[in-house]
């Protein structure tokens, strides 16, 4: 029996035991965790369980074991598992479970790929995928979130215990490497939304305006030492962090809500924004000098 997580309900929580106890007894099952929002202590009411399915690259669990793990759950008939990267090469792959007790995400990690992400990122090595999922897409250091926040269910070998000991500090040369290229970035992009907004381009300065948030996003959450683990709620959580401009929250918000239709309300936005990236940049914790001569 895993222990009592005190923020689960009572249902969910037998559901785990369940899950657990069948996920264990899967050859090449390395380790299973809990992660997302019920790790994190974010969750609400209609949150999913996210399940963690760890194994290494030489030794994987067998796909069909998963499925009928998953179907046994499911209340709506054969669930839809994917392969080993099915959903790309960092999110991986796993299956979307509908139970009794509510949604169940399983998600696989390969322990090769973290550990390879884990050492990278205290060399400041960081990797950016924007296609694997909304809104600005995947980004390496989410391994070293999800690692730091999880609650391992199985973990006989003690992995992921030794992966979470790995994470407890920021890397040094991580913070250093994201803020820099986060902030030229930003930088760069608002160069360009500059001469769409000029010509009353639409398309291209609202997606350059959210881009170079995105930017500043990253740039904030490395400079505050925070493991940066998905888009959803992220100003929420940037609100709380003891570095950060006063009223920044309000004027990205302001800026994104209504970058304008003509030529000189799309200028103002990108010169609002401009001086969200200024302020950023003021910080007095933040030495910053662009990478390129623009």
């Amino acid at each position: 029996m895993i222990n009592s997580i005190s923020h689960l309900p009572q249902q969910k929580q037998a559901l785990l035991e369940q899950l657990v106890d069948q996920l264990s007894g899967i050859d090449g099952m390395a380790a299973v965790v809990l992660g997302g929002s019920y790790a994190s202590g974010t969750q609400h009411a209609a949150s999913d369980l996210d399940i963690g399915l760890y194994y290494f690259e030489a030794s994987p669990f067998a796909i069909a074991d998963i499925q009928r793990a998953a179907d046994a759950l499911s209340v709506r008939g054969p669930v839809s598992v994917t392969g080993f990267y099915g959903w790309g090469a960092w999110v991986n792959g796993g299956a979307w479970i509908h139970t009794a007790q509510g949604k169940v995400d399983f998600l696989y990690r390969n322990l090769d790929q973290i550990q390879r992400t884990i050492a990278e990122a205290q060399q400041g090595i960081s990797h950016h995928d924007y296609d694997q999922q909304p809104a600005y897409g995947f980004y390496s250091v989410i391994y070293l979130a999800e690692t730091h926040i999880c609650i391992p269910l199985y973990d006989p070998q003690g992995l992921i215990a030794a992966l979470k000991r790995q994470v407890e500090t920021y890397p040094a040369r991580l913070k250093q490497k994201v803020i820099a290229d986060s902030l030229w970035s930003a930088e760069f992009t608002l160069l360009h939304a500059r001469g769409f907004a000029a010509q009353g381009d639409i398309y291209n300065t609202a997606g350059c305006l959210t881009r170079a948030a995105a930017n500043l996003t990253q740039a904030l959450f490395a400079l505050n030492e925070r493991y940066f683990i998905r888009d959803k709620k992220v100003l929420e959580t940037a609100a709380s962090f003891p570095l950060l401009p006063p009223g920044y929250i309000q004027q990205i918000n302001a800026v994104l809500a209504c970058p304008g239709r003509t030529a000189q309300e799309l200028a103002q936005a990108v010169s609002d924004l401009e001086g969200a990236w200024r302020s950023v940049v003021s910080l007095p914790e933040v030495s910053y000098a662009p990478q390129f001569q623009l």
